[in-house]
């Protein structure tokens, strides 16, 4: 090109350029550039206003309960159940002790009952004795299995016996039976006899001491001796075989306590430990039911001259009896039992005298006994209600008189619940809620997230990341602080945080993509802590509040929804409630969505002045390792792993009987760990210590992270080992060459 054509093709882009800023009506001079950041090193600007996510009040509020009679012209003989079939609001069906199960319309109008299968010819019926128990298929009619409970004529026997329906769920037919168990009975009383499909889809099996007073078959009872199935809770599987058994044994993670062994239910003993063993030591658990959020088994355990007590079963748990009854210690020769469990609620005999175990109210039509308990006693027809997360162990006083023998409770396939008296009626549960809750029940109306996208948070909020992060079964989490405007956060000599009244803490779950729940931990106004879950619905778009807790499974695992009571026995006071919440947590830079900064946490929360006293000198603080990272020592990653995941509890002043103290600073010989002898119980290690120098096998605290029943770790609200975790600890107790 020559110099002429050059220079104009460089004036000719000059004039564009000049002509394109004249048309725009825009100065090519007078775009400001960005303003620079008032503090560099901080990740924010400013302290974001927070006028939306606040504590409200707590939960206030009271439900008065009462009874309605309903079907008020049929009445039946000795009914001990009241059910609906899988999926079928249209019909009740009737368990009579005598050996018939009846069966009757829903409609009022048409108050007619037919029989739907009669095996009184069979059936041994009579104070303790009968008819006691059905269970239908959880596919049913498509598969025309009914499950029915009785002790037999003869020889007295517990049995449990599959029948079919030949008319697509119409009636039974009593010459289909096939025996899956049998229990010998050495006395007449104390059968249990529930029997009831899980969530997991295996049946399980309520079994009485044997009867008699005192469990007074063998040296230590029955419901301590793990070689018979009586005083127990079973399970089996009825969808595979073992030999000659129509039924076989859960195995695996989340299999019973004995699997493998061989199985007891020919008359109901073994050489060795009874594999369909579920939960130990109870004296007659006289009607029990799985709360359809949570899949917690609630049972009612009679007692025998003191107290009547209610439990809240766990594979692998020991109810205590003979040892005890309820609370009180009996001190009858019973074996040495590894950590029994005390009842939830029990009662004397001036309450009352024979409890009847009921649900977990899920109903619609009494708003206030929503995760509520409600259960009653046959002698004094007293009925009551808790909370299904109250802790061990509430006393309870005079309840609502029914006037009623309460033999058994129905719950419908609406979540209404019934209760059956054994004088041949049957009552509908009624109640009246006064007052009401604070909490929103839909997470988009909590003021905590963004009002046009509930899976983003509020602009009032803060995020934050702890280095070593809680186990949470696999989920990715996001975390946010909402901090009242005008409160700042109190740093202990400690390094712990103290929030102010209205704070909330919120986190997010993901397995994958998918939100999965939003927790809110927060301080209500009266300075009282609480914790609350949101499950998110299937479309992303909202959350709603779980109340009791919950199980489900999502992604192809099973998810748990802490119930209020479990976030606090987590969060403990020892701890100071909030976790992951200190110094050393937060000693490290994130990256900031509201500026897309990355800068340290601690600098940021100085600079925008939330904390009191402001950190001297935050960058100077080296966090705790995380545990899956490369930093630190293999020591230093698993106490750091211990102090997030374990502390909690396990430290100075902690809720637990163990005088363990995990935190990250406490020296190994002051743990109180180091080559200590468990004192709540082996799990059948030989030598067994809580940490043994050198030797991750013979440590139970590795063996309590490897389980997920009674005796593992965490104790709630995880369904998953923590394999990396597994690992870490197992290495570094393996290194560990002394405990100084």
């Amino acid at each position: 090109m020559t110099d002429a054509k050059l220079l104009v093709a460089v004036t000719m882009s000059l004039l564009a350029v000049l002509l394109a800023g004249c048309d725009s009506g825009e100065s090519t001079a007078s775009t400001p550039a960005p303003a620079p950041p008032l503090n560099p090193a901080s990740g924010l600007d400013q302290r974001p206003s927070n006028t939306t996510c606040l504590a409200p009040s707590r939960t206030s509020g009271s439900v008065t309960i009462g009874v309605q009679r309903v079907f008020p012209s049929l009445s039946f003989t000795q009914p001990v159940g009241l059910m609906q079939a899988p999926g079928d609001a249209t019909r009740w069906f009737v368990i009579e002790q005598g050996g018939f199960v009846r069966v009757f319309d829903n409609n009022p109008a048409v108050p007619v009952t037919s029989p739907f299968v009669d095996i009184s010819g069979r059936v041994t019926s009579g104070g303790e004795t009968g008819l006691l128990g059905m269970a239908f298929h959880p596919n049913f009619p498509t598969d025309p299995r009914v499950f029915l409970s009785y002790t037999s004529s003869g020889a007295l026997r517990s049995r449990i016996s599959e029948f079919t329906t030949p008319d697509g769920g119409m009636t039974l037919n009593p010459n289909s039976e096939r025996i899956i168990l049998t229990v010998d009975q050495p006395e007449s009383n104390h059968n249990g006899g529930g029997i009831a499909f899980g969530s997991d889809d295996f049946l399980y099996i309520g079994l009485g001491d044997g009867g008699g007073g005192n469990d007074q078959h063998g040296a230590i009872g029955n419901g301590q001796l793990l070689t018979t199935l009586l005083g127990k809770f079973l399970r089996i599987d009825i969808e595979g075989t073992t030999g000659t058994f129509l039924y076989r044994i859960p195995s695996g993670a989340t299999g019973n306590p004995f699997a493998g062994n061989a199985l007891c239910g020919t008359n109901g003993t073994g050489t060795q430990n009874c594999p369909e063993i579920y939960a130990i030591g109870f004296r007659n658990p006289w009607r029990w039911s799985f709360d359809r959020q949570s899949s917690e088994l609630w049972v009612g355990d009679v007692g025998q001259n003191a107290i009547e007590e209610v439990s809240r079963v766990t594979r692998g748990g020991n109810y205590g009896w003979r040892c005890f009854e309820g609370t009180r210690s009996t001190g009858l020769a019973c074996g040495s039992p590894a950590n029994p469990l005390p009842p939830v609620a029990e009662y004397g005999r001036t309450v009352g005298t024979t409890v009847t175990g009921g649900y977990v109210y899920r109903g619609a039509a009494i708003p206030g006994l929503v995760g509520r308990y409600v259960f009653g006693d046959f002698g004094s027809g007293r009925l009551w209600h808790i909370p299904s997360d109250t802790q061990p162990t509430m006393t309870m006083t005079t309840g609502f008189d029914s006037g009623l023998n309460p033999s058994s409770f129905g719950e419908g396939d609406d979540g209404e619940l019934y209760v059956v008296d054994y004088g041949g009626g049957l009552y509908r549960v009624t109640g009246t809620t006064t007052g009401g809750s604070g909490v929103a029940t839909q997470l988009s109306a909590t003021g905590c997230v963004n009002s046009a996208n509930p899976s983003q948070p509020a602009s009032g909020l803060i995020p934050y990341i702890p280095n070593a992060a809680f186990w949470s079964d696999g989920a990715a989490k996001e975390r946010w602080i909402g901090l009242p405007n005008g409160q700042d956060i109190t740093v202990g000599i400690d390094g712990d945080w103290d929030f102010p009244n209205g704070t909330v803490l919120v986190k997010n779950f993901r397995l994958g993509n998918q939100l999965v729940e939003t927790r809110h931990f927060m301080r209500h106004p009266d300075g009282v802590w609480a914790g609350y879950t949101y499950e998110w619905n299937a479309q992303q778009t909202d959350a709603t509040l779980v109340v009791g807790g919950k199980q489900t499974t999502v992604a192809g695992q099973t998810w748990i929804f802490p119930s209020e009571a479990q976030c606090l026995q987590c969060h403990t006071a020892a701890a100071g409630r909030s976790l992951g919440l200190e110094n050393l947590q937060l000693a490290h830079p994130i990256t900031y969505p509201q500026t897309g900064r990355n800068a340290h946490q601690l600098v940021t929360l100085n600079a925008i002045n939330v904390l009191s006293p402001p950190l001297a000198s935050p960058t100077t603080l080296t966090p705790y390792p995380d545990p899956s990272g490369s930093t630190g020592t293999l020591s230093e990653r698993a106490r750091s792993y211990l102090h997030t995941n374990c502390a909690g509890c396990h430290r100075a002043g902690g809720p637990t009987p163990s005088n363990m103290d995990l935190r990250y600073a406490t020296a190994l010989m002051s743990t109180n760990a180091c080559d200590v002898n468990p004192q709540l119980g082996d799990l059948g290690i030989a030598n067994a210590r809580l940490i043994a120098p050198g030797d991750a096998g013979r440590s139970v605290l590795v063996a309590r992270m490897n389980r997920r029943d009674a005796n593992g770790m965490p104790p709630i609200a995880s369904a998953q080992v923590d394999a990396a975790g597994l690992m870490l600890i197992g290495d570094w107790i393996n290194s560990v060459t002394s405990c100084n």
